[in-house]
């Protein structure tokens, strides 16, 4: 409850600075002032997690892979008891491919790539292919210094499950899909403060659904069922939101943080079990589940257009969510 509320506060403080608080950029300069930065010389390459809601030119790429390392250490379960859970490795790879299809319209896709380290098991047999995202982005408005109006989009995500989630064998860390078409809607904004040194702070926030749909399983999966299963999956939706800040300390060189907040639905299984010749029915649910992070991150960027960026993602362990620490690196390359 106090993790819901500390974000809640913040989301309030988050969205109140991009929608509101324009006063810092309409005050007039004044001749003891410090010179204000240019927008032109402030270069960017994140936040981490939350995404831009600044689309593509016409006619230019973005390419933008990411690599992780997440390990995982404990969570709570459904009664709020803490429990441990073996120091277990997910490496794993997201690269953002978009395109400017016209000033106001982005598309591009999402491939995902993971291999997984356990402390207890076997690790995965190779480098497996997760799911691919397609993405749609809509511009609806654009930034004018000394107005109160941020950058505003609407995305549109549609994940394919094109990774392994069932049939898995003896070797369950093969598995890195879900199983599920994953439809999600968001909307990003984005808004520039100048601070009180002239400085630019720039300011995200995203907010996102997605729904999925319902998931065929046979024998070993993802979602833990045994050999000779046969039946359902129902993934729960979720809700997340992600406020970020990144400060132009140079114009190389900027310090970005995310927070972010997410909450799953419970996730159902329901089929049946194959045992000497008889179907036994088998149903359980996974609970409902939250996590809040914190993801501090420095950025440096040799031009407009090229930028990497080093930090490390915190998920505090939640109502039936594992703690996570993943140190993550980006290259964004824009053409």
């Amino acid at each position: 409850m106090l993790r819901k509320r500390t974000m809640l506060r913040v989301s309030s403080i988050c969205v109140w600075m991009l929608l509101s608080g324009a006063s810092v950029a309409e005050e007039p300069a004044q001749s003891d002032a410090p010179t204000r930065q240019a927008r032109d010389d402030a270069w960017w390459t994140g936040s981490v997690v939350a995404a831009g809601a600044g689309t593509l030119p016409q006619g230019h790429f973005l390419v933008e892979p990411y690599v992780y390392d997440a390990v995982s250490y404990g969570h709570f379960d459904g009664n709020g008891t803490s429990r441990s859970t073996p120091h277990n490795e997910n490496f794993g790879s997201q690269t953002y491919l978009l395109y400017g299809l016209v000033d106001k319209i982005a598309v591009g896709l999402i491939p995902r790539f993971g291999y997984s380290n356990l402390r207890h098991g076997k690790d995965s047999s190779k480098i497996g292919v997760g799911d691919v995202t397609l993405q749609g982005q809509y511009r609806l408005s654009h930034f004018t210094e000394g107005k109160r109006i941020p950058i505003v989009s609407v995305v549109l995500q549609e994940t394919l499950p094109t990774g392994k989630y069932d049939r898995l064998g003896d070797n369950p860390a093969d598995g890195q899909g879900g199983g599920a078409y994953v439809t999600t809607l968001a909307i990003y904004s984005q808004y520039y403060f100048w601070m009180p040194n002239g400085r630019i702070l720039r300011t995200r926030l995203n907010v996102s659904r997605s729904i999925s749909e319902r998931v065929s399983l046979d024998d070993e999966s993802v979602y833990g069922t045994p050999p000779d299963f046969h039946g359902d999956a129902f993934p729960g939706g979720s809700l997340s939101w992600v406020a970020a800040c990144e400060y132009s300390l140079t114009r190389n060189w900027v310090l970005a943080l995310d927070l972010l907040y997410q909450h799953d639905n419970a996730t159902r299984v329901n089929g049946e079990v194959t045992t000497s010749g008889t179907d036994v029915p088998l149903q359980y649910a996974s609970g409902s589940s939250r996590r809040f992070g914190i993801v501090p991150a420095v950025e440096y960027n040799w031009s407009s257009r090229v930028g990497v960026i080093v930090g490390a993602r915190w998920i505090g362990a939640g109502r039936n969510a594992d703690a996570t620490l993943t140190p993550v690196a980006a290259i964004n390359l824009i053409y």
